[in-house]
């Protein structure tokens, strides 16, 4: 590819060729894996756990239901699912081998390994056939993915006809002052936090500013959309600190 045909997108507030971004993530979250829940429950002073289950509370989980939990490495999202069904099934998929590792470590994942299943891909290229999920579920993560539009296409296409996708992820508060204040904390103490805690500033740097870069609420609706789904709704968390979006495979 030529300079003047290769293309670029944001890792944080730095431009990258795309072609350097998966592996610029993949670094990010190799380096903090293992402190990966001790710094959302520090960083969000545990308020994440309260998303979650507002998550799983609106996704209403079913036994007989398989679920693919996309960038879902820790597993945090999956077992909060077949602890509401146990009937269910759950396959977990993330690029970054380190973080599964450290969701097959927690104890829930030995207590529901025959419902479990961990899998290293690509959320733009997904190793699954058509229509193979009921649901379909990603967390913290699509705002790290090099080409968003194309996840939600394969999210659509490994879905089943009735299919649900739901994707909680930061967001933008409405009120500017909240905003602004919300930003003074995430750019001042986040990656003092990670520095401290993961021993790397960089990386938690890099998560402040992926959030910034992320579409607000209303633009990424239009975008789930424009992916094919329908019935596309959003709820703000904590004031729209983070955001829920649900999608049907209709």
């Amino acid at each position: 590819m030529t300079d003047d045909q290769r293309k670029e997108t944001h890792f944080g507030f730095r431009t990258v060729a795309e072609e350097e971004k998966a592996g610029l993530v993949h670094g990010v979250f190799s380096r903090v894996a293992s402190r990966y829940d001790v710094m959302n429950d520090l960083m969000s002073v545990g308020i994440h756990r309260v998303w979650k289950t507002a998550m799983m509370d609106w996704l209403a989980p079913r036994d007989g239901q398989h679920l693919l939990d996309v960038a879902g490495g820790t597993g945090d999202v999956a077992f909060r699912f077949l602890q509401r069904a146990s009937g269910a099934r759950v396959t977990v998929c993330d690029m970054t081998e380190s973080m599964l590792v450290e969701g097959r470590k927690r104890a829930e994942a030995s207590r529901l390994a025959d419902r479990l299943a961990w899998v290293t891909g690509d959320a733009m290229k997904l190793p699954f056939a058509d229509e193979s999920f009921d649901r379909y579920t990603i967390s913290f993560g699509i705002r790290n993915v090099t080409r968003i539009p194309d996840a939600l296409a394969e999210a659509r296409r490994v879905l089943k006809s009735g299919g649900r996708l739901m994707v909680l992820e930061f967001s933008q508060i409405p009120v500017p002052m909240l905003q602004w204040l919300y930003d003074r904390y995430s750019f001042n103490v986040i990656p003092k936090m990670g520095e401290i805690v993961a021993n790397d500033r960089d990386s938690y740097q890099y998560l402040v500013e992926s959030i910034r870069k992320f579409p607000d609420q209303e633009s990424f609706a239009t975008m789930i959309r424009h992916a094919g789904f329908g019935r596309v709704q959003y709820r703000n968390l904590s004031m729209g600190i983070a955001a829920l979006h649900s999608g049907w495979k209709v």
